[in-house]
């Protein structure tokens, strides 16, 4: 939400997902020697985020070196995602500016379908909820 839609000044941590997942391991022992190096917590580089990541999508690259490929996911995904943990007000703020991102003019029912592949398992009432509620608070009834 940082680097992707420039939503806050920074973040607690990075949210991650490993591919392929062998190389986790890797990653985290690089991520350990940069928080050392440069003070920051161990647990900068996150990727408790993956319980909220369902499927894949074809989202932007948002970096890319030489052996690294930082994309986001696509923003139906980011919304689920965001709908699906609905657990503050940082989540809430996100899930606000995503939908206004997508657009006011698109219909309520067909935003619902483009995020309904993305939710998790277990939590798509919450989600929907959730949905509903931040719909209304943006746009009304309508």
């Amino acid at each position: 939400m940082v680097l992707g839609y420039d939503a806050r000044q920074s973040t607690q941590d990075i949210d991650a997902l490993f591919l392929p997942p062998p190389e986790a391991r890797v990653v985290r022992a690089w991520a350990t020697i940069i928080a050392r190096e440069n003070g920051w917590p161990d647990d900068w580089l996150n990727d408790a985020a993956k319980v909220y990541l369902t499927g894949f999508s074809d989202g932007p690259v948002l970096f890319e070196a030489p052996g690294i490929e930082v994309r986001q996911p696509a923003i139906e995904q980011l919304l689920a995602m965001k709908l699906s943990a609905w657990r503050d007000d940082v989540d809430i703020a996100d899930a606000s500016r995503l939908l206004e991102a997508m657009g006011a003019s698109r219909d309520r029912a067909e935003v619902w379908q483009r995020l309904v592949p993305y939710l998790v398992p277990g939590r798509e009432l919450k989600a929907q909820y959730a949905f509903e509620d931040l719909w209304e608070s943006l746009y009304g009834n309508a």
